[in-house]
């Protein structure tokens, strides 16, 4: 259903995009220059150009709308935080142990320097 809204819109927007380029910024409509005569007249043209754009405008917010009201739907109830908060790390294997190591991380201590500096009294 989705995909099917997305592609509707899509097709709408280009719709959109390609009436509104064809109208005259001056109202004219069709955007091109030409004599009089034809089929429709420069002022059919416009009012049939503004119609379109109007259908085509509120096709593209309808279905704005029903994409927002999907998403919505299909949105988990709890917040990014929340989810963060529940997954926890997977749990790994301890490493190896080393022979001669006791898992300190520090160099062992050598007992010819002293590890702290002798008190003065």
């Amino acid at each position: 259903m989705q995909t099917v809204v997305l592609v509707v819109h899509l097709i709408l927007a280009l719709l959109l995009i390609l009436v509104v380029l064809l109208q005259r910024s001056e109202g004219g409509g069709l955007g091109m220059g030409g004599g009089g005569g034809g089929a429709m007249t420069g002022r059919a043209a416009a009012n049939a150009l503004t119609k379109a754009t109007w259908i085509v405008a509120v096709g593209f917010l309808i279905t704005s709308l029903s994409l927002t009201i999907i998403a919505a739907q299909k949105a988990q109830k709890d917040s990014v935080l929340e989810r963060l908060g529940t997954d926890t790390a997977p749990a790994t294997a301890p490493a190896p142990a080393v022979p001669g190591l006791d898992g300190n991380l520090l160099p062992p201590a050598t007992t010819d320097s002293p590890a702290l500096p002798p008190k003065a009294e």
